[in-house]
């Protein structure tokens, strides 16, 4: 019996040796994966822009993020953080959709983010209405090979959809925050535009289901906030048709043709006789920019169809982004963002992966639904001169999801007792839609003050104010 137990007491004396040197080995690979991360992160820092103003009081970081090891697919990020302490405020994700328009290009230059390309396409000056006075503020070029975003994989450029792209993006974000641990947990919220309210639902329906069963979620999702989004092919085609016609943009055939061949369409991928009653009413159009009817057309360095192709890519056009987009191509910037060329030029949009998308649901109102069971917060705005996603689309589409009103149709308020837009509340809170006056596709691009009113009262769960006072 001596002999058993003390043999018993050496092997487990053994074990306690070996099991302390596998934990010590395991400290030795967290310690040096988190100094790898800690390295990486300090590498992404963004020390200035060529031609940013002076003395600027929050930091930025911007870098790649291997989303797909096998084909070399690595999304781009620029993170523009809130001014200190940075730490007390969320994280906003922001998505431009197309399918195939840079969030660089849109999202963070000319809407949303700090800096505006000036005229001289080689100085930046600071937007007064920048996001990331609220929260830290990210945008991601996705998918790969938007922007600056890449793929080593030449046919991936042949084969992107919607699948691939949330799962991608869901793939950048686990990974991303492993080398920023200090966003892990914080709240986090994802907004965006136009395609983006197919981009939007689908990344947040990943995050939901696979944060199922998790006490703290690394990816703490709060809510999601969509401007003029794509969300229903049906009640989005029927709403942009209704708009033409009683705005008076087109003729009763056009509007009959429109009405018989493109309410069951695909309204990323029209078939013949639909696309033939889209060209005949865009020829009623006159010489006007479609994604803001009060201005007119953009005609400066594009072909007679410019805007044609413009409205294909559900992003905007050429006026608007050809200060940025000589900008984005100066070697000196993309040293700076640490970004690499992908190609001869840096382009705003990839005609290549808009024409080759591959799947597009025809609607995300079931996802919706879902996301509203989580629970999570919905807000939906729409400019009300965009004709390209109509508030009246955006509106049929909510009806059909058939919510119960918290609070009915009113008009809300921002500084100096100016009606802002109106909006609606569904579901106990949970849903919010709105309108906002005199602005285009791009909200934040036409009215950046209202557009920073209603962020500011997304991220603070506070209904749009119903009076002036």
């Amino acid at each position: 019996m001596m002999m058993i137990t003390r043999s018993r007491k050496c092997l487990t004396l053994y074990q306690c040796i070996f099991l302390l040197s596998m934990i010590i080995a395991l400290l030795d690979i967290v310690s040096s994966s988190t100094d790898d991360a800690k390295e990486q992160k300090m590498r992404d820092k963004i020390l200035s822009l060529p031609g940013q103003p002076p003395n600027l009081n929050f930091s930025q970081f911007s870098g790649y993020v291997t989303v797909n090891s096998a084909a070399g697919r690595a999304l781009f990020y620029w993170l523009t953080e809130a001014p200190k302490p940075s730490d007390t405020k969320p994280l906003v994700l922001w998505l431009n959709g197309g399918p195939g328009c840079s969030s660089i290009a849109y999202g963070a230059s000319e809407e949303v983010g700090p800096f505006r390309v000036n005229p001289d396409g080689k100085s930046l000056r600071l937007n007064p209405y920048a996001w990331n006075k609220e929260a830290n503020l990210m945008f991601l070029d996705s998918p790969a090979g938007v922007g600056f975003s890449y793929t080593n994989t030449s046919s991936d450029e042949q084969t992107m959809g919607d699948k691939r792209t949330g799962e991608d993006a869901y793939r950048f974000l686990v990974k991303w925050m492993e080398r920023f641990p200090e966003y892990k947990e914080r709240p986090f919220y994802i907004a965006g535009e136009s395609y983006a309210g197919h981009y939007i639902p689908q990344l947040a329906q990943l995050i939901v289901n696979r944060n199922k069963g998790t006490k703290n979620p690394i990816i703490n999702l709060k809510g999601i906030l969509m401007g003029n989004p794509l969300v229903d092919d049906y009640n989005d085609n029927k709403g942009m048709h209704e708009y033409w016609w009683n705005h008076g943009l087109i003729s009763d055939e056009s509007y009959f043709e429109l009405t018989k061949w493109c309410l069951n369409d695909s309204i990323l991928f029209p078939k013949p006789n639909c696309d033939n009653a889209l060209n005949q009413a865009f020829s009623e159009f006159g010489d006007i920019d479609p994604y803001n009817i009060d201005r007119p057309a953009c005609t400066k360095g594009s072909s007679s169809n410019g805007w044609r192709q413009a409205w294909r890519y559900r992003g905007n056009d050429e006026c608007v982004t050809g200060y940025t987009r000589i900008y984005m191509n100066d070697p000196n910037v993309h040293k700076s963002l640490h970004a690499r060329l992908n190609r001869t030029s840096w382009t705003p949009c990839s005609r290549v992966i808009r024409k080759n998308w591959k799947d597009s649901p025809k609607s995300m109102l079931p996802i919706l639904k879902e996301l509203l069971q989580a629970p999570l917060r919905i807000w939906i705005f729409s400019g009300d001169s965009d004709g390209v996603l109509p508030l009246s689309g955006t509106r049929h589409s909510i009806n059909a999801m058939k919510l119960k009103t918290s609070k009915r149709w009113y008009p809300w308020y921002h500084s100096h007792g100016l009606v802002g837009g109106w909006s609606q509340v569904y579901e106990g809170g949970l849903l919010t839609y709105a309108t906002v006056r005199a602005a285009g596709h791009e909200v934040p691009l036409s009215q950046p003050r209202l557009a920073f009113f209603l962020f500011s009262h997304f991220l603070a769960n506070h209904s749009l104010p119903s009076s002036s006072s």
